[in-house]
């Protein structure tokens, strides 16, 4: 395998953004994780050839924080490192800010601490019906 890790999203098409979000009950399309990806004030893929296979975004107020919603790779590929370095390349990207934060369950905690972050306590609001991305009119 031979990981390309880039930030360029400008010929990325949503056919290969598939895969991704698993387990969640209302996942974004791939046309919704494309539009996701090309708004982020920060980001960083992992292709394989041409498949993307792995990203990362954050976004920032460009003064002092910054806050990473979105580390994801395919299955088939978790465990071989690429999301340590989409991680590590991000945290290098954002480390002129004051406070980089994100949220994660406890069991990935270990993961983010092995990159110099630490746990915190933190407040939360998720709209489950919204999930996808799609406007939800009721």
């Amino acid at each position: 395998m031979h990981t390309v890790y880039t930030n360029d999203c400008s010929n990325l098409t949503a056919i290969s953004l598939h895969g991704f979000f698993v387990g969640w009950q209302n996942p974004p399309s791939p046309e919704k994780l494309l539009e996701l990806l090309q708004q982020s004030d920060y980001r960083i893929l992992a292709k394989d050839a041409e498949k993307v296979i792995g990203f990362i975004t954050a976004i920032s107020d460009g003064v002092l924080s910054a806050y990473i919603p979105f580390l994801e790779v395919l299955p088939e590929y978790q465990g071989k490192g690429v999301g340590t370095e989409l991680a590590s390349q991000m945290l290098n990207q954002l480390k002129k800010y004051y406070m980089i934060d994100l949220l994660c369950d406890e069991d990935i905690q270990p993961f983010y601490k092995t990159l110099g972050m630490s746990k915190a306590t933190g407040m939360m609001l998720r709209n489950y019906s919204n999930q996808s991305g799609k406007e939800n009119h009721s």
